[in-house]
């Protein structure tokens, strides 16, 4: 249970659903406990009957109004109960849905480290699975749990007030079940927990093949992921199974318990009416209802111990990612009001998980309004720069200050809130292409989305959609083709109208004169803007006001571009190379 006493903050919080559960739990048990008493009542009538020669008509009387009260009794009882339902599985629900959004506003903070260490798959399991078999806990386990120690408690004192020496040999199976459950519950935690684990396995698997699925089909590869998915479906079966074997020991155990204990009141119950220690057979027949009334709350002790054991094992893998701390933090509440001045001092970069260094040693500085084009081969660390100016990871040698302020120092969201990026892989949400555009400015309307679309140079595209901005794009925008997706993502830069540009080789699927046209645009735009642009072309690079080659992760050539068509190195080779390829095309 230590695991699950994270979720007491809930219960405080939801304490008038919780306190008002109990209530109405203890008034149903006491409105139950009417009929064992009534019938016992109409059983002693019956035999002072037969006794005392009674009249008939007044026994007849007598029972017909404990018939009635019965009836009353119950039906009350069950409105109680339906009531109790509804505050506590409501309760749980309200439960579910703050800790899906816990984890979900958790998982937002968590920088880039933790989602390349963690997959997609087993985080989706975490925030519906676990939560869901947690919700179990905080609803179904612990309304049976109150109504349970509840009935216990009521019923054996009602029962020791009638005989207290028959409550004791109706007790006696008691202990056993409290040692069986107590071992089964370890099992079931234990395999529990093995399970859950297949099952992201399972989650994570679907997940990458789904979204890869284009490769697979094109590779030919269906059958031997099939099988791959069968040998993994095959073992999250067996640990499946291997949890319900010992869980379904729980209901026989319970009721042949019961079953004892009424065996136990009939013998022992009649040898004392023999005796003369109880007066009426009603006694018996009333301790028989009472041990009937423990049944189910007996028997759900086992199903409740399995939603335990299971919540547990769940809550403990949640836990585990509520106690990660972000590596990247907002150091500061005070608003920051970015002007877009961007400096690198002496920064070298290292990535902890592959520690690679992306970076050594690099400095510039782009003034606001000015325009910076960083060229390079693959790998060089262009991206790098990038990923640092946004703070998606924080540099442990050297300096990087906005408007002359170190960045971890700036307000995160401010600094963030004032950048347009267009990343070099160009994600689009499931939703329509206008909600796409939309996402770098809500409040849009519809003249600024086909504005920001046009200046992209996508608009003629899409307007020949039969749907046009409506168009719904599949998962990460497959409806499009991969310059359409990258064109759009620039509409989403330039709709934010930011105060810092960055654009991440994200002209690479774009033909040479759409190119063209899109970097002329830009001009326009970045006006006042700081904005750097990351690229293997010249013709992309050209108008900027400054120009850095990267290799390796240093700097190996910088300055305008008439300064490095002139000079002899990597610029001026790239320079000739595409010109002579645009010449032959």
């Amino acid at each position: 249970m230590k695991e699950l006493q994270y979720l007491n903050k809930y219960f405080v919080k939801y304490k008038f659903h919780f306190l008002l559960g109990i209530i109405m739990t203890i008034a149903s048990q006491i409105f139950s406990l009417y009929t064992p008493k009534l019938i016992s009542k109409s059983f002693m009538i019956i035999e002072d009957f037969h006794k005392n020669n009674a009249s008939s008509e007044i026994v007849k009387n007598e029972l017909i109004h404990n018939i009635l009260w019965i009836l009353v009794t119950t039906l009350i009882a069950g409105v109680l109960r339906f009531l109790m339902r509804q505050t506590l599985i409501v309760m749980s629900r309200h439960v579910e849905f703050d800790l899906k959004n816990e984890v979900f506003k958790h998982y937002e903070i968590l920088d880039q480290n933790f989602y390349k260490s963690n997959r997609t798959g087993d985080l989706m399991n975490r925030i519906s699975e676990d939560v869901a078999r947690v919700r179990q806990y905080v609803g179904p386990a612990v309304m049976y749990s109150i109504n349970t120690f509840i009935s216990f408690t009521v019923v054996i004192i009602y029962m020791y007030n009638v005989s207290p020496l028959l409550t004791l040999y109706t007790i006696l199976p008691l202990p056993i079940l409290a040692f069986i459950i107590f071992k089964l519950s370890q099992e079931i935690n234990k395999r529990s927990t093995i399970f859950q684990q297949y099952l992201s396995k399972v989650s994570s698997f679907t997940q990458e093949i789904f979204s890869g699925i284009r490769i697979v089909k094109a590779y030919a590869l269906e059958n031997q992921y099939q099988n791959n998915i069968e040998d993994l479906a095959k073992e999250s079966k067996s640990k499946s199974m291997s949890l319900a074997r010992v869980q379904s020991l729980f209901g026989p155990l319970m009721l042949a318990l019961i079953g004892t204990s009424n065996l136990i009141v009939i013998y022992f119950g009649g040898m004392m009416y023999i005796n003369g220690t109880i007066k009426s057979i009603g006694t018996i027949a009333e301790f028989i209802l009472y041990v009937n009334m423990l049944t189910w709350p007996v028997a759900s002790i086992g199903w409740v111990s399995s939603l335990v054991q299971e919540a547990e094992a769940s809550q403990k893998r949640i836990n585990e990612f509520l106690k990660i701390e972000p590596e990247i933090k907002n150091k500061t509440t005070e608003k920051t009001n970015i002007q877009g001045e961007i400096e690198f001092k002496n920064v070298t970069f290292t990535y902890d998980d592959t520690e690679i260094t992306a970076l050594q040693n690099i400095s510039f500085t782009v003034k606001k309004g000015e325009t910076l084009a960083i060229l390079g081969k693959t790998g060089s660390g262009k991206s790098s720069i990038i990923s640092l100016i946004t703070r998606m990871y924080d540099i442990k040698e050297g300096a990087i200050t906005i408007d002359g302020k170190k960045i971890d120092e700036v307000n995160l969201y401010d600094l963030r809130n004032s950048i347009g990026i267009v990343p070099q892989d160009a994600f689009l949400f499931s939703d329509s292409i206008k909600n796409n555009i939309k996402f770098g400015k809500e409040t849009a309307t519809d003249n600024e989305v086909i504005n920001a679309a046009k200046k992209a140079v996508v608009h003629n595209n899409i307007i020949h959609f039969k749907n046009q901005y409506e168009t719904i794009l599949g998962e990460r925008g497959i409806t499009l083709s991969g310059g359409q997706k990258q064109r759009v993502s620039i509409a989403r830069a330039i709709i934010k109208n930011p105060e810092i540009l960055l654009f991440d080789d994200c002209l690479s699927a774009v033909d040479t004169e759409t190119e063209e046209q899109i970097l002329n645009n830009l001009l326009d735009i970045s006006k006042n803007k700081t904005t750097i642009i990351v690229c293997h072309r010249v013709s992309s690079a050209k108008n900027a006001d400054k120009i850095i080659i990267i290799d390796e992760g240093q700097i190996i050539q910088e300055g305008t571009h008439n300064q490095l068509v002139n000079k002899k190195g990597y610029y001026a080779e790239l320079y000739l190379k595409q010109l002579s390829e645009k010449e032959l095309n």
